[in-house]
């Protein structure tokens, strides 16, 4: 069997297919998942290597998805992901060779307490964009400057209490994030839930434009135009599970097909 290597003549790791040994669900699971990774890439959100996108694994009871840690963004793929139990035990992973890669603790702490806290909650993205994390390092917070921005009137925030390391630092998270879809982690970024991969990708995308907007806006050092309260609330509900279509749902095999002539690989 090939093992990857760190220094193949393409430049990618060549790591051995995991298709034969998960469910077709998991499969189709592992594909998304690894279509997110690229597409937050793409779109100018990923850190390198750091942070994380999981995604629940169907018909497996406390199991998700997670990066190997050591790899980048646009180089993730559906054999590539690892499958871990939310006490962080590692319930599989593909054969990476010498490079042995496992899983971030950090990531773990934050993902796994959101997954077992939320079932309604399928994947889970976390971001250090520089909009992200120059909005969540204002005292204003994210504003209602934009209709993108009035999606997210309603935010959550989590003050920043260090490297998330400590299990102890679960509870609050979780308290503040609460039955939303979007947390501004104070000082640190961003982080989104959805009940798809296709949804949650949907919410950070429009957050991370929110930021974006937001810090083009106040960078002019001209005064801001603020919009009615209840034009806010008006346009908040617009936006709701109840007042429209699942996020993503449109939108998600557009993203696929672009990505398959960007590069398929991420199937692999």
């Amino acid at each position: 069997m090939a093992t990857p290597t760190t220094g193949t003549p393409d430049g990618k790791l060549h790591i051995p297919s995991m298709k034969g040994r998960c469910s077709d669900a998991e499969w189709q699971a592992r594909v998304d998942l690894a279509a997110c990774y690229r597409l937050i890439e793409h779109y100018g959100m990923a850190d390198m290597m750091a942070n994380h996108i999981t995604s629940r694994v169907p018909d497996e009871q406390g199991a998700f998805l997670i990066n190997a840690y050591g790899m980048m963004y646009e180089e993730i793929t559906a054999s590539s992901l690892i499958k871990v139990d939310h006490s962080g035990a590692i319930l599989s992973k593909p054969d990476f060779g010498a490079l042995n890669y496992g899983v971030n603790k950090a990531g773990y702490v934050i993902h796994s307490a959101v997954h077992e806290a939320r079932p309604d909650v399928d994947c889970v993205i976390h971001t250090h964009s520089w909009a992200s994390m120059a909005v969540s390092s204002l005292d204003c917070g994210l504003l209602p400057l934009t209709q993108t921005a009035m999606r997210f009137l309603k935010i959550g925030y989590h003050e920043y209490q260090g490297v998330v390391l400590d299990t102890e630092e679960q509870a609050s998270l979780i308290a503040d994030l609460g039955q939303g879809e979007a947390l501004m982690l104070r000082n640190h970024g961003a982080l989104v839930v959805g009940r798809s991969v296709g949804e949650a990708f949907n919410w950070m995308h429009r957050l991370e434009l929110a930021c974006r907007a937001q810090i083009g806006a106040m960078s002019c050092n001209s005064p801001l135009r603020p919009v009615p309260q209840p034009v806010l609330e008006e346009t908040w509900n617009n936006y709701q599970p109840g007042t429209r279509r699942p996020y993503g749902l449109m939108e998600w095999p557009a993203l696929l097909r672009k990505l398959d002539r960007l590069d398929a690989s991420y199937r692999d």
